[in-house]
């Protein structure tokens, strides 16, 4: 450390600092500004005091969702360590909106699963366009079983602190409780289902049961193509339709159900699987998100306060200590930056174990778990003609 005395000249302990802090100031230009989808704003979730009848009751399952880093992103997380969140978080989000669907009580079973599913009702996907403590933004297609778009729609919030109470930062002596938890871009979860809801609601008893049915007739097709194809045409919209159902007697149709019986267990299991690694993913992931926000919202006053200052008046200034809070200024930003880092690898290191649990064998498969789940499939076409040919 230098030390410089009394006697040194002031003038070149300015001219030392202001070198220092241009060459800090040296930045690549900014990037181009960005409009931002507006955000869905404060949302009441609307919540069913009755569950509707089974006949219309609509299964939807949840796809993982799928990553797209913008330009700001791409910038910085092209880092392992923040593309790495990035990966992760994609298995996460989908499970906050499956709690969100049931919570309403208007649909029948949700899960989350690695494909599309031919034996759910309504499929939703979900593209992640920014995440961070600080904004969300989410672009979301549902679409049910006969090819009829739902939602189209991209959905995007920003969290301010109250967002982030007390409760999320906790520590060893005062553990995490799911218990009461929000999520700080809850009101985009809410305004998914609201919007799902009114899409049905525009919808009478008739149609949700024909999509049921077609649903039905799209899982045998997808069981046995040459047996079943014909029961499904296409119309004029372009929409699915079931031509033909089979008889309540026909054998083929208990033959069916029961295959359908086994894929639900099996994909009530891949659910659970989601289920645990979001309660293990939780914790970790709250923390890290409260501390991007935190680290977000310190960056932007930082840079709020380095406006205050202009660095070609420095020149003509005698403000020796406006120029040491400048470098003080920086230098924290350095250090918050630096545990931001730390804290995000601790998080990928905490989630790793969680991961490969996630990608274990499951009823006798092996591989990832979209590896699983085409596998299983495949399992239960075999079965079905092999029982199909022992008649």
């Amino acid at each position: 450390m230098v030390l410089f005395s009394k006697a040194f000249p002031k003038c070149i302990v300015l001219s030392i600092i202001l070198a220092f802090l241009s060459s800090c100031a040296q930045s690549p230009p900014p990037p181009p500004v960005v409009i931002l989808m507006p955000s869905v704003g404060s949302v009441e979730l609307l919540v069913a005091n009755q569950a509707p009848s089974e006949s219309v009751q609509l299964e939807i399952g949840i796809q993982v969702f799928d990553n797209r880093l913008d330009a700001e992103d791409r910038e910085r997380f092209e880092d392992w360590v923040y593309s790495e969140i990035r990966e992760n978080e994609v298995n996460y989000l989908p499970y906050v909106l499956r709690n969100t669907l049931l919570e309403t009580n208007h649909w029948g079973a949700v899960r989350v699963l690695p494909q599309p599913d031919p034996s759910v009702d309504i499929q939703i996907e979900g593209t992640v366009l920014h995440s961070d403590g600080d904004r969300l933004e989410i672009a979301v297609l549902a679409t049910d079983s006969a090819g009829r778009q739902w939602l189209n729609k991209t959905y995007a919030d920003t969290t301010v602190q109250a967002d982030f109470p007390d409760s999320t930062r906790f520590t060893t002596g005062n553990p995490f409780n799911p218990n009461g938890f929000v999520d700080p871009f809850q009101d985009i979860y809410d305004q998914i289902a609201n919007d799902l809801l009114l899409t049905r609601e525009l919808m009478d008893s008739a149609e949700l049961v024909n999509i049921k049915r077609v649903s039905q007739m799209v899982y045998a097709s997808d069981l046995s193509p040459e047996t079943f194809a014909h029961t499904l045409t296409t119309d004029e919209q372009g929409l699915l339709t079931v031509t033909s159902l089979l008889s309540e007697a026909d054998p083929m149709l208990a033959r069916l159900e029961s295959m359908r019986d086994r894929h639900l267990v099996f994909i009530d299991t891949v659910d659970e699987y989601y289920e645990a690694l979001y309660t293990e993913m939780q914790p970790s992931y709250v923390i890290w998100r409260r501390y991007s926000h935190d680290q977000i919202d310190e960056t932007q006053r930082l840079a709020s306060r380095a406006d205050d200052y202009d660095l070609d008046d420095y020149g003509t200034s005698s403000s020796f200590v406006s120029l040491t809070q400048r470098y003080d200024r920086y230098r924290w930003s350095k250090i918050y930056e630096q545990e931001f880092r730390e804290l995000a690898a601790g998080f990928n290191k905490e989630l790793a174990p969680a991961i490969l649990k996630l990608s274990e064998q499951v009823n006798g498969v092996s591989g990832t778990m979209e590896e699983q789940y085409v596998q299983w499939r495949r399992i239960l076409q075999a079965l079905f003609r092999l029982e199909t040919e022992q008649m």
